[in-house]
């Protein structure tokens, strides 16, 4: 038995899952009808008419390719396709209509601080999700700038209490979360292992499959504002150019963030016209 369970983990080791990380859709010129507001967070904001476009696009290279983490866990399936939506913007009802025209289901990642509040999705629509069957995960309580930068009791807490408020709603226990922010590190991924997490995603542009501590983590190639349909199907694809493309963007970004600390996000919040201060744990203050 420990032998196929050891053969089991050295297959999914050697699996390779692909997903595209996006976050709210909303109305051309209402960026803060879903969501975080403010100019940081609309970077990351497509409209519905950009939307509709990305789905079209990567259903024309997807196709039904496009399933859930658990399928692609089980199945050991090398094609596997996830779309992963964080936040849980009031946005992700209509998302999930959208892609429910093509018999997909999401990924859909609550900070469970946010329920209920303006612009965030409510309990009932949370267990309607899930009813529709998509995939409902923690994306922590407070959504942290800099879970990284955390302490373990704190990494803990925002993976422990929001798996509780989501187990609550939907019934069900809550395995899946993916990391706020972008901040992840080993330490990360353990404390997520401690309480009981089995898939973790972060936001390394990947296909790559890794186990830690007995959680699975996956990476995923994100999608921002200026994100063309044909660069989605390109990474959609796994085009190399497009994917290695982000791959080094992404590698610069982190070494800078390492270099400059706090500093790094307090430098983008005034790029993007934000006046913001950050906590020793990275948690935004505006004001």
């Amino acid at each position: 038995m420990v032998q196929m369970a050891n053969s089991a983990k050295a297959g999914r080791e050697r699996l390779t899952i692909r997903s595209l990380l996006y976050h709210d859709v909303v109305d051309a010129g209402n960026d803060d009808s879903s969501g975080f507001a403010g100019p940081a967070a609309a970077h990351y904001k497509l409209t519905w008419s950009e939307f509709e476009q990305h789905i079209e696009a990567i259903r024309g290279v997807c196709g039904d390719r496009v399933t859930t983490v658990f399928d692609a866990l089980d199945s050991a399936n090398a094609n596997a396709f996830l779309l992963a939506f964080d936040d849980g913007g009031i946005s992700s009802m209509r998302i999930a209509d959208i892609i429910e025209r093509l018999n997909w289901k999401g990924h859909f990642f609550i900070s469970t601080d946010y329920i209920s509040k303006t612009g965030f999705v409510r309990p009932e629509h949370i267990a309607e999700l899930r009813r529709r069957g998509h995939v409902i995960g923690s994306h922590s309580c407070s959504h942290p700038r800099r879970m990284s930068a955390c302490s373990r009791t704190e990494m803990l807490r925002e993976w422990k209490n929001s798996a509780e408020v989501l187990s609550q709603i939907i019934g069900e226990e809550i395995t899946v979360a993916s990391v706020p922010g972008g901040n992840y590190s080993r330490k990360v991924a353990q404390a997520a292992a401690e309480v009981g997490i089995k898939v973790l995603f972060n936001s390394d542009p990947t296909t790559r499959v890794r186990n830690v501590d007995g959680c699975w983590v996956l990476g995923r190639y994100g999608i921002v504002r200026d994100t063309s349909p044909a660069m989605a199907a390109s990474l959609a694809a796994g085009n190399f150019a497009s994917c290695t493309r982000q791959f080094l963007s992404w590698k610069v970004k982190m070494a800078l963030k390492g270099i400059a600390g706090n500093y790094y996000d307090r430098l983008r919040d005034l790029c993007f016209g934000e006046n913001a201060s950050v906590s020793k744990s990275g948690v935004m203050r505006t004001g």
